[in-house]
């Protein structure tokens, strides 16, 4: 049943047409502009199939998504991804290594939240866009942004349709 899900499935720039997707990357932008670190978003409506025959977890497929965008390539090691799959219903968060001090719990938090919200009958743009807003408020507790810094854009802060 779930290759049938996968096979069927809306593409995911059906969920979040141009609008939504300027406005997702307005929020990172407006985050970034809070902390020092660099944040993402991938969202992929289905897995390859190649990643289904694998047994490929979101896990796994985040992780690989971390790596293929280069998430990890900042100065500071402080680049995280907010991955989802809409299929599978599966909500990740990645984050560089110098993001550690964040406690795992508090990244699955946001990530809960986030499914509380879509439960509930949220919009999936708002549910993003509020995810996103608390990966920022995380980020800037570990690397907050200096007065006077200004804003080094390492990454772009469009969201990426994966798939």
């Amino acid at each position: 049943m779930r290759w049938l899900r996968h096979l069927l499935a809306r593409p995911a720039h059906s969920y979040f047409p141009e609008p939504s997707l300027q406005r997702i990357a307005a929020t990172i932008a407006k985050g970034e502009r809070s902390h020092t670190g660099q944040v993402m978003f991938a969202v992929e409506a289905d897995l390859p199939l190649s990643a289904l025959w694998r047994g490929t977890s979101a896990r796994e497929r985040a992780e690989q998504a971390f790596a293929t965008l280069r998430t990890w390539d900042t100065e500071a090691n402080n680049g995280v991804l907010l991955y989802l799959e809409l299929v599978d219903h599966a909500i990740e968060i990645v984050a560089d290594r110098g993001l550690d001090p964040v406690p795992a719990a508090q990244w699955r938090q946001v990530c809960e939240r986030m499914r509380e919200r879509l439960r509930d009958g949220d919009e999936l743009e708002a549910a993003v866009i509020d995810a996103l807003e608390g990966i920022s408020a995380l980020v800037a507790a570990r690397f907050p942004r200096q007065p006077g810094h200004a804003p080094d854009n390492e990454l772009p802060d469009r969201p990426h349709l994966l798939g």
